[in-house]
């Protein structure tokens, strides 16, 4: 009986390892850098914006569409084409 509880410790002390491993890789997953992207302002629908605001501080937490100091982050030269959209927060 002590060999198998002795197993058991090992195999449960080798999963734990495992997730910690795989936790550490992904926490060094690579981070998107938004090269070749703008801010759009006046553009995000309703719990869909990118970022905070005076408001708020985290993404998704937009109460109304088009708010004009919400943004999102658009391909470079989008954001000129969209009706409402603008580079720089509207007052």
């Amino acid at each position: 009986m002590k060999h198998a509880k002795q197993t058991l410790r090992f195999a449960l002390s080798g999963v734990v390892a495992a997730g910690l491993v795989a936790a550490a890789a992904e926490s060094q997953a690579a981070k998107p850098t938004w090269e070749g992207h703008e801010k759009c302002y006046g553009v995000a629908k309703k719990g869909m914006n990118d970022c905070g605001t005076a408001e708020h501080k985290c993404g998704g937490m937009s109460t109304k569409d088009d708010a004009p100091d919400e943004w999102i982050y658009l391909p470079n030269g989008t954001c000129e084409k969209l009706a409402g959209g603008s580079n720089e927060p509207k007052q």
